[in-house]
């Protein structure tokens, strides 16, 4: 199995993006799948043209995108990406479109193929905060979730998608009173564990509800 992971560069004013910092520390092999680790751009369109590209080049099984979702205090798979971009800050270039449809010809939502409530119980069970999401915002996180989930269902149905959101890491909060953060190397522990349930449950079924066990 080959598994493209991307993370976003540092936006928002911030210096770092600990999705980024969390990917780059997976290792290149995790259960017998090759894993292709990429940055991308914080940029609606740009981000999913470099995707595009990764998959033609790389051929992946699946395609896990991952980014920052500050106040969260839980590693979160996203269930779920929908058809609009609305953006309360601008993108990397100065990009803010406002309830702006990601693809006029795209369905209003596309599901995630990958087992989410298996990826989560993953994550608990490597001692970690996990939880499955049911909105992946309206940023470039969302439009790059929603972006692959279109090519997956036009172009290449043999992939499949999702999403994972990770907190603010500790340098990130020192000026953010009460804002919840985890330490990057458990960041990069958990996405770890959701990786391996991914692995672990190629062509199974996802589990009925978070904390079964992984078999």
């Amino acid at each position: 199995m080959k598994i493209l992971v991307t993370g976003f560069d540092p936006f928002g004013g911030e210096k770092i993006n600990p999705a980024l910092e969390a990917v780059k520390g997976l290792e290149d092999t995790i259960k017998g799948a090759e894993i292709k680790k990429l940055e991308i751009p914080t940029v609606f369109g740009k981000a999913a043209e470099v995707v595009k590209s990764a998959i033609e080049e790389f051929h992946p099984d699946v395609v896990l995108n991952v980014g920052q979702a500050g106040g969260r205090f839980a590693l979160t798979p996203e269930r779920v990406a929908i058809n609009v971009d609305d953006a309360r800050i601008p993108d990397n270039e100065g990009n803010q479109p406002i309830d702006a449809a990601i693809q006029e010809q795209g369905d209003a939502a596309y599901f995630t193929q990958l087992p989410v409530k298996a990826m989560v119980t993953a994550i608990k069970s490597a001692g970690l905060p996990g939880a499955v999401s049911n909105t992946a915002g309206t940023f470039v996180c969302n439009h790059i979730m929603y972006q692959v989930q279109y090519l997956i269902a036009t172009s290449y149905p043999e992939i499949k998608g999702g999403f994972i959101h990770v907190p603010f890491i500790p340098e990130q909060v020192v000026d953010k009173a009460g804002q919840p953060f985890m330490n990057l190397s458990d960041m990069t522990k958990g996405l770890t564990a959701a990786i391996e349930a991914i692995v672990a449950f190629d062509g199974k079924e996802d589990l009925k509800e978070v904390g079964g066990a992984i078999h």
